[in-house]
């Protein structure tokens, strides 16, 4: 045993312990931790708004990579500090617990709590720059790595300088897995931030995407958040792709102020069967809610079963509404400003002050109470999608007994189902397969030792768009639920898990992606430990076969080669073309479905471990996965393509989450259209999926069929 003395304790000074364990600060070492750094600056300029000093911030991402955060504040104090003897603009970059917000003096509320977000963001950048502009003079300073390179330098004020803080960084990638920030993700925050700041402005330049004006000038991409409607406003465009469950109602706000904590609430109810209630403390998302959140859903059920007893809706024998009945189709937000708010952690996802709780049941319940009672055929109308949410819970609830009790059979596995011999759940696969022609080669190229085929009949149902009780009523996502073992929702159980890899096997067409993407929705909301746990494959079967002319290029091994898209073919020609040859020296073969491969084609490229292409889909941020979803599945089909046209599919853009192939469609309209979503840098991973020009110049050369999938 090797001895423990005094001589083990160490005492990391200053911002050390940031950088070794910066998790505890940041989160991750990800990408959430990654563009956490910059909320933390970002909050900083909005505290300053709400002390009514600053109104208008300047984010900016850099070609290099770095970010610079400019507001017209008052600046950061930075002379000479009593304490330290040092600028104060030292004292709070290199000091933990180190700022203006302890005290109610300079701010009365503010979402920097701790007095680490600057040392932090400061402790994890490679390059780190602030200056900061007061009534007469410039302050200035550089850092790495938590380090300064010189001590605080200052001018005198010139009329040229703008009142304000200045703050650039570029993040460390010793400490950060990607330091790549996502355009998206970003003007997603600074979005909020607008709506929640009522006149605060925020403008927001990417340097690295480039974009054309109308006089044909190229100019970095610039867009500028300024919402006077504050969170009424969030309310109105959240909802402008659904229908509002009374057109003549207004959307609903709440406002009040008790010990000194202020309540602004918006809310509007839309025939959707998804709820989205959104919760801020002093602008900051607490994604995981907390108190403030606890109290209005209790105000809410509580005055809705009052206004339905009052209104002889529900009658005495009948039960009051759950909450989640009174919640369906529900849009809300909440954001409560509290002066000494208590959060789990330092980056502040859960609000726990208790008094919370009461001071918002008490503002909102009041109001709300009053609003029904002016707009009685609104309150009905929301009673009444309670009573139908419940009726369809009740039936869901016997739906999913049923299935549980048939899973607990022994002979629960779906008649379409052709099991292999493999007795170690982990080892086993699992084909979900589209239609009886393709499940049928994939039941001939299979191993029967260890891959198991279940057969699909048509699109799947689109749990986007359905209540429980519909979607277990669908005779495929029950075979699915069955053959999977682990139940759904509540009754979700991963150790009853049957496959250790559930591959999701559909044409290469866009009927196909279609499935796919209703499979992955189906996951993603009843069944996500599967997705986050990566249990959940795609497989890329090819659409083309092309076989070479060997009188005219000179091959070794196998003369084809299989391509999963027309963009690889078109790649293919243009090689061709570079080359001298032309595409009367090769022979292309169209899939129109799996159901054309023959079983040796399928094994080859899809079911062989050694030749095939299938990829693990992670879903790693569910709130960005919650966007995409919601605008993918929506009924505001032109505002759909108009959002993969111009977002999805623009050169510029590059959205990332979860290797997440997805895609826009609307079941009645046969204008359907494709998209692909992921996230990560998998760029090595597919570098051989797909055949570019460069790649194939050198291949054809010495060609020996290397497995491209």
């Amino acid at each position: 045993m090797e001895d423990y003395d005094e001589s083990d304790i160490q005492v990391l000074e200053g911002t050390e312990g940031v950088r070794h364990r910066p998790s505890m600060y940041i989160g991750d070492v990800g990408s959430r931790g990654l563009h956490h750094l910059v909320y933390e600056v970002i909050d900083n300029s909005v505290d300053e708004a709400m002390a009514g000093r600053c109104s208008k911030a300047i984010v900016t991402i850099h070609k290099d990579g770095s970010v610079s955060i400019r507001d017209d504040g008052a600046g950061i104090p930075s002379d000479i500090h009593p304490q330290y003897g040092v600028s104060t603009l030292e004292v709070i970059l290199t000091k933990l617990h180190s700022g203006g917000k302890f005290g109610k003096k300079a701010y009365s509320v503010s979402g920097g709590l701790h007095g680490v977000g600057l040392s932090v963001v400061c402790a994890l950048s490679i390059e780190f720059y602030v200056e900061v502009v007061r009534e007469k003079k410039v302050f200035w300073q550089e850092y790495s790595r938590g380090k300064k390179k010189y001590d605080v330098k200052s001018r005198p004020r010139g009329p040229e300088d703008q009142r304000g803080t200045l703050i650039k960084f570029k993040p460390d990638p010793e400490i950060f897995n990607t330091t790549e920030f996502n355009f998206d993700i970003l003007a997603g925050r600074f979005k909020e931030l607008a709506y929640l700041t009522e006149g605060f402005t925020i403008e927001f330049t990417d340097e690295r995407q480039i974009e054309t004006d109308e006089d044909g000038n190229e100019k970095p991409l610039t867009v500028v958040f300024h919402y006077e409607g504050g969170i009424v406003q969030f309310v109105e465009d959240t909802i402008k792709n659904r229908r509002m469950l009374d057109d003549e109602a207004p959307i609903f706000r709440a406002t009040g102020e008790s010990n000194g904590v202020k309540v602004d609430i918006a809310l509007a109810y839309t025939d959707s069967f998804q709820e989205l209630i959104k919760g801020f403390v002093n602008n900051i998302d607490t994604r995981e809610g907390g108190t403030h959140v606890s109290g209005f859903k209790t105000a809410l059920t509580r005055t809705l079963n009052d206004f339905a007893r009052t209104n002889k809706i529900l009658r005495d024998k009948d039960e009051n509404l759950r909450g989640d009945d009174t919640r369906e189709g529900l849009v809300a937000i909440i954001s409560v400003k509290v002066p000494e708010p208590q959060f789990e952690g330092q980056t502040k996802t859960k609000l726990g002050n208790s008094e919370v709780d009461g001071i918002v049941q008490g503002i909102f319940g009041k109001r709300f109470k009053e609003f029904l009672q002016t707009h009685q055929t609104y309150g009905r109308a929301i009673v009444q999608k309670a009573i139908q949410s419940r009726r369809a819970r009740l039936a869901a609830q016997k739906a999913r007994e049923l299935i549980r009790k048939t899973s607990s059979s022994k002979v629960s596995l779906p008649g379409k189902l052709y099991a292999s011999r493999e007795k170690d759940p982990m080892k086993r696969e699992l084909f979900l397969v589209e239609g009886q022609s393709a499940g049928g080669t994939a039941v001939k190229a299979r191993d029967a030792q260890n891959q198991e085929i279940l057969f699909l009949r048509g699109k799947v149902l689109n749990v986007e768009k359905a209540r429980l009780s519909r979607i277990l009523d669908n005779a495929e996502i029950r075979n699915i639920i069955t053959a999977v073992g682990t139940g759904i929702d509540d009754d979700f159980d991963i150790s009853k898990l049957r496959y250790g890899k559930i591959v999701i096997l559909t044409d290469a067409d866009v009927d196909g992606l279609h499935i796919a993407t209703l499979l992955l929705t189906l996951f993603y909301r009843h069944m996500r430990p599967l997705l986050e746990e990566g249990h959940i494959y795609m497989a890329r079967p090819p659409l083309f076969k092309v076989s070479f002319n060997t009188k005219s290029i000179k091959l070794t091994g196998k003369p084809y080669v299989y391509l999963t898209s027309d963009r690889d073919l078109e790649a293919l020609k243009i090689a061709l073309e570079d080359m001298g040859l032309s595409t009367n020296d090769i022979v292309v073969n169209r899939f129109k479905g799996l159901g054309e491969m023959n079983a040796d084609q399928l094994e080859e490229t899809v079911m062989n471990p050694l030749t095939r292409r299938i990829e693990r889909i992670i879903i790693a941020d569910s709130a960005e996965t919650e966007t995409w979803i919601t605008k993918l599945m929506g009924d505001d089909i032109q505002g759909r393509k108009k959002f993969i046209n111009e977002e999805v599919f623009s050169e510029e853009s590059h959205h990332h989450f979860g290797e997440f192939y997805s895609l826009a469609f609307d079941e009645e309209n046969e204008e359907d259209e494709e998209i692909e979503i992921y996230e990560g840098d998998f760029e090595n991973e597919m570098q051989d999926e797909s055949i570019l020009a460069a790649d194939l110049l050198s291949q054809l050369e010495d060609w020996t069929h290397e497995p491209q999938f």
